[in-house]
């Protein structure tokens, strides 16, 4: 087939199609020849040899070309593992900045730069062709209706997260077309859709939908799955596994998932890993940026370049110093953004953007460029802070524009409800948005993701319901994933039929739901968990794509009477701004008065002195919430007024008889959450005077204050 090849431009990098032809360009220093192979229908390839260079970007133009096109690279150069270098013509390369792929990447020793035989294997040099085992990328035609759409900038006080993956979302769901389910456009369902509202969150975190290694090396002989997706391959690529139809259509499904989300007023957040890819260590498979440029992508050792710096424990992690890396992460962020309409972005292992040499520097050219871009400086940005370098636990340490998964929030509660001994000081800096963390730098509450739960670890039901991980299922002895999970399965290990314990276990779901939904910060719910998913103890179902991950839409009655108290939670929490702070509170007297924003009360209503703060055993406190002292006006600058409330927290396992404090026995108080009742208490019980109320067990109750007690009645 003849071809005719134009220079074309060096810029923008991967393929674009102008409308009468498509311009090819591909980064590499190190390389001493680049050939873009085109593939037609039948998989027949055909080799066109880029002889145009400009700033180590090999490109050219080639008129006709269009959508659909399929393509990838081989890639000449020295092949010295030694010296970083791991270039093989012989193996068909991804372009890192490919909109779509074709299929997902096959399993195979072709995949590999070198052969597995050898006694060196690592240093060797393989002569196999991979390109059957390797996807294509495609040319794509970036036109698409919008309709008018726009992000939607909620703000972050008003912000609530659902955690959740695009294919274990929908794969079960009834009411959604089998064809549809497990893909974007199942997601965009209104099935799905209409789920999201019914509880009343406003943003979606999909984990990783960057077109991902399915079947790293390790899970290859076990018949399992990487279901999570971190192990990415192709950062402006939407996955090829949740497409419902032709490969050609996954951008555009992509887009009409957000579309539809949007008009529901749902944001999209994607979960993204920039940290490292599915490329792995020098033995893993060459299929992109290995074969690209090796020493330019990666963090190779200095003492041995043929080895990987790894800050992740998934093999390998980006060169962040390289300004092409730094350019690829930035180029994907805008991609999606401006492109794809999405509204912000989670960062896995957020700390290793941060390594310019070995430690984790919160001036790091990253964030440099980060906040000084216009198109990210206004969309959501959440660092998961740490990683498993040294020093690489930076819970409170990112910088100004940055919010951040609260890990000490999720250990704190969770060791709070479990009755484990722990300063209540703690329990009360995660309560209100952990301005211990975040005060100093000049953030506000919202920088403070607050889960309990989350992909990684135990599901809500299971964190009640195991003292221990269950993970055999993934063929590895059960000794990965977190030994230490802070939870406690209330008297009986996994599943059981004793009425007592399933009790307890309910209600210390419910404790742990409203702890998260009342707190101040940003509440991230993980998907299921309002439905009481359970994943039979297993605490990393990373490569459990079955209907263990899956989430089950066939709930039992209790399940369906926790959803029902989820929502109810939701939409109390939207109800009443004194739950969404957009400032800290000042726990101090107002201007001279004796009106508290926020009070701290032991059970006999006298308040906290500072030796209590620091008491272990105790496991208990009532928290008053001042609604007529919001430091912060609504959207229109009017002051802002709201109900108050008194939290009566008993994480002990004995009942606890609270007094009202004395300046508010003048008022009446009526219960509203009662933890020990499935749902909201419609006829409250009334508190006045020196009454005392009776709070059971660990659990949880909210007074909301009326009016004040009437003359006649003091009398």
């Amino acid at each position: 087939m003849y071809l005719s090849l134009w220079p074309g431009k060096p810029y923008p990098l991967g393929a674009n199609w102008d409308g009468k032809g498509t311009n090819f360009a591909l980064f590499s220093e190190h390389a001493t020849g680049v050939e873009l192979c085109l593939f037609d229908k039948k998989g027949r390839e055909t080799r066109v040899e880029l002889k145009e260079v400009i700033n180590f970007v090999w490109h050219g133009y080639i008129p006709a070309i269009g959508p659909g096109q399929r393509y990838g690279f081989r890639v000449h150069g020295p092949h010295a593992p030694e010296a970083g270098h791991r270039f093989n013509p012989n193996k068909l390369l991804i372009d890192p900045y490919a909109k779509a792929l074709d299929s997902e990447i096959g399993f195979g020793p072709e995949i590999f730069g070198y052969t597995l035989e050898h006694e060196d294997a690592d240093l060797s040099f393989s002569v196999t062709n991979d390109a059957h085992l390797v996807p294509k990328a495609l040319v794509v035609d970036e036109a698409f209706d919008w309709e008018g759409d726009k992000l939607l900038d909620t703000p972050w006080h008003e912000t609530l997260i659902y955690e959740t993956h695009v294919k274990g979302f929908t794969k079960l769901h009834p009411d959604i077309p089998k064809k549809l389910r497990g893909t974007y456009a199942g997601l965009a369902h209104p099935a799905a859709i209409s789920h999201l509202q019914s509880l009343g969150i406003t943003a979606i975190e999909l984990m990783p939908v960057h077109h991902f290694l399915s079947q790293p090396g390790h899970l290859a002989d076990t018949g399992l799955k990487n279901y999570w997706g971190y192990d990415s391959i192709a950062y402006l690529a939407p996955h090829y596994g949740y497409v419902s139809s032709k490969p050609e259509n996954q951008v555009q499904e992509f887009k009409s998932m957000v579309k539809a989300l949007h008009k529901a007023g749902i944001e999209v957040i994607l979960d993204v890993v920039y940290n490292h890819t599915g490329e792995g260590n020098h033995m893993g498979p060459t299929l992109s940026l290995k074969g690209i440029d090796n020493s330019t992508y990666y963090r190779v050792m200095e003492d041995d370049p043929s080895k990987y710096m790894d800050f992740t424990g998934c093999g390998n992690s980006l060169n962040v110093r390289s300004p092409q890396v730094l350019k690829l992460i930035m180029d994907s962020l805008r991609y999606w953004v401006l492109e794809m309409h999405v509204d912000g972005f989670r960062f896995d292992l957020a700390t290793v953007l941060a390594r310019e040499l070995y430690s984790v520097d919160r001036l790091a050219s990253f964030f440099d460029i980060v906040h000084q871009d216009p198109v990210l400086a206004n969309v959501k940005l959440i660092a998961e802070p740490w990683d498993i370098g040294e020093g690489g636990y930076h819970v409170g340490n990112f910088p100004l524009l940055w919010s951040e998964w609260n890990g000490k929030y999720r250990d704190t509660v969770r060791d709070f409800w479990r009755g484990n001994d722990s300063l209540l000081a703690e329990f009360a800096y995660r309560l209100t948005g952990s301005s211990d963390l975040y005060k100093l730098n000049g953030r506000r509450p919202h920088a403070s993701i607050n889960f309990i739960t989350a992909h990684d670890g135990f599901t809500l039901n299971d964190l009640v319901s195991y003292n221990h991980k269950h993970n055999e299922a993934n063929s590895e002895g059960n000794r990965d994933g977190e030994s230490h999970n802070r939870s406690w399965n209330c008297g009986v290990e996994g599943k059981t039929k004793d009425p007592k314990v399933l009790k307890l276990r309910e209600r210390q779901r419910r404790n742990m739901l409203a702890t998260l939904l009342l707190s101040q910060g940003v509440p991230m719910l993980l998907s299921g968990d309002e439905m009481g998913k359970t994943q039979n103890g297993n605490n990393n179902a990373y490569c459990q794509d079955t209907e263990l991950s899956w989430v089950d839409w066939n709930l039992p009655e209790e399940n369906e009477v926790l959803l029902d108290f989820t929502r109810q939670l939701i939409d109390f929490r939207r109800k009443h701004p004194i739950f969404r702070r957009r400032k800290w509170f000042q726990g101090r007297a107002i201007h001279g008065s004796e009106v508290h924003d926020i009070a701290w009360f032991n059970i006999d209503g006298t308040e906290m002195n500072e030796e209590q703060w620091q008491e272990g055993a105790i496991k208990s406190i009532a928290i008053f919430l001042n609604g007529e002292e919001i430091a912060t006006p609504n959207d229109r600058g009017e002051r802002l007024i709201d109900d108050s409330f008194l939290m009566l927290f008993n994480a002990h396992a004995e009942p606890l008889e609270f007094s009202l404090p004395a300046d508010m026995q003048t008022w009446e108080w009526r219960t509203i959450i009662d933890t020990t009742k499935p749902r909201f208490v419609r006829r409250g019980k009334h508190y006045m005077h020196d009454q005392v109320i009776a709070v059971e067990p660990r659990s949880f109750v909210m007074l909301k204050r009326l009016g004040r007690v009437s003359s006649e009645d003091d009398d």
